[in-house]
């Protein structure tokens, strides 16, 4: 049995009231690992060693700090292998996936923000022969980050890499459901001697912890990526306390197939796009809208490559589908699928809990599932389930595409399937979404913004626009002197 601890001021430490929770594997279904129940004497030692931390963190020179991050990043690439198989085992994806996907992109966000920190400019605006302004972009101080169980490597890194690079301290909580690859990652903070105080880990429940660091007067921002319910509820919470906030919440995406598309290549990267991870990514589309000339041969061929999906153990190179992430989570997304059924839709593949042989026989696996006869009114067409299962029904023209597509609360991510250019660049700038991809998906550049609209966010992560959140502007005017 494998114990997690706490990272504070460079060290792991027990959590003080000695309470831990259990952790379990996915596959198996069987507690693997104890992790800290953490609480606000916890946080209270946290903050403190990053408060200590930062005035020395702030005025590295900015080359230095770089040297740190991109060692750092180095070091996340050289234990790719290690980090991908505690993934795998922690969240129930398969390794191939935790390799390709989660340990890539972990060592390419620091790799990035790096970079990017030593190339980031302030502003300057001159006044005629009057005076001059520039804007000046500091360090908040120390702020905080809460990270989610689906990409928990990939999404930790994503919002402590800025941070750092910005010249913050961070007090960072992973999912209580995925702990491991943080605190793996807190040896190797270790091991390349990143700054004690500089990067503080806490683990424990949301309900816990995370209250806590949301309502601690002195973290000044916080970067959170989850559900949308508790999204509301941090930011209710927050807001009060003036603190600044980033929200990046869920999502019900949306892929609108047009019958001019290249009909293999959609098929192909929309069952990534529905499946990847068992569909727990917040940018899955989970909802397949097909022109009504392409739907029945674009349909036969979807449901043919889903059943072919391979479902198994997460530590099999083969595996394309692993376990869902928890037993509360698999019964969820199985009680969507009654839900649709009672809703009148028709269940083309999957739909069943699937029992596994050997290690794997108390895993929470669930058929990759595809749903048709539902309306957009539907809960299952409106309400978030991430997991394997997607819905998929025919439209006739451009405006009932955009009305479809446009209609739920959500507004994360959309997908556009034609070779029409003017349709796409029309059709995209009228979908109600932070991003939209054109005949791909998952297609990211770390420089360019990434975020929701409506009830999938609040704010812009990635690129520029990650290193402003976690910095304060403060405009400084100066009047040129009178030689008169």
């Amino acid at each position: 049995m494998k114990t997690i601890e706490n990272y504070i001021d460079g060290r792991f430490a027990s959590p003080l009231s000695g309470v831990y929770l259990d952790n379990v594997e996915p596959a198996t279904g069987a507690v693997y690992a104890q992790i800290p129940e953490s609480d606000s004497a916890d946080l209270e030692r946290a903050v403190v060693a990053a408060e200590q931390a930062l005035p020395a963190w702030r005025d590295t020179p900015l080359e230095q700090r770089a040297d740190i991050l991109l060692q750092l990043a180095d070091a996340v690439a050289a234990a790719s292998e290690e980090l991908a198989r505690a993934e795998a085992i922690d969240n129930g994806k398969p390794v191939a996936f935790a390799r390709t996907v989660d340990c890539y992109r972990a060592a390419a966000n620091i790799r990035f923000f790096a970079n990017a920190l030593t190339q980031f400019s302030s502003e300057s605006h001159a006044m005629g022969a009057t005076a001059i302004n520039y804007t000046l972009r500091d360090p908040i101080g120390v702020v905080a980050t809460i990270s989610p169980w689906n990409l928990p490597l990939y999404l930790f890194t994503w919002k402590i890499a800025p941070a750092l690079a910005a010249g913050n301290t961070v007090i960072a909580k992973p999912s209580e459901i995925t702990p491991m690859t943080a605190y793996l990652f807190a040896q190797i903070c270790q091991q390349v001697g990143l700054p004690k105080g500089v990067l503080n880990i806490l683990h424990g429940r949301g309900q816990g912890i995370g209250q806590a660091m949301v309502e601690h007067p002195r973290i000044k921002a916080i970067s959170f990526t989850g559900g949308t319910a508790t999204g509301k509820h941090l930011a209710a919470t927050a807001a009060p306390l003036f603190k600044k906030l980033s929200l990046e919440l869920g999502g019900k995406n949306p892929a609108l197939v047009f019958a001019d598309c290249d009909l293999d290549k959609t098929v192909n990267q929309l069952v990534r796009a529905a499946f990847a991870n068992q569909g727990q990514i917040c940018l899955c589309a989970s909802r397949i809208y097909v022109q009504r000339e392409v739907y029945e041969p674009f349909k036969a061929a979807f449901v043919k490559a889903v059943k072919a999906l391979q479902v198994g153990d997460p530590l099999l190179e083969s595996t394309q589908q692993g376990a869902l992430v928890s037993a509360a989570h698999r019964d969820k997304v199985l009680s969507y699928i009654e839900l649709a059924k009672q809703e009148g839709g028709r269940v083309l593949c999957g739909g069943q809990q699937i029992t596994m042989d050997g290690r794997c026989a108390q895993g929470f696996f669930v058929e990759p599932t595809v749903i048709e006869g539902l309306t957009i009114n539907s809960r299952t067409n409106q309400e978030e389930i991430f997991g394997p299962v997607c819905t998929i029904e025919p439209f006739n023209d451009d405006a009932e595409a955009l009305a479809l597509a446009n209609g739920t609360e959500y507004g994360l991510a959309a997908s556009l399937w034609s070779q029409d250019v003017s349709r796409c660049h029309r059709l995209a700038k009228q979908l109600d979404f932070g991003i939209v991809w054109v005949n791909t998906w998952l297609m990211r550049d770390l420089r360019t913004p990434f975020g929701g609209m409506k009830a999938s966010g609040v704010g812009r992560e990635g690129g520029l626009e990650a290193l402003r959140f976690f910095t304060e502007p403060k405009n400084v005017c100066i009047q040129y002197g009178d030689d008169s």
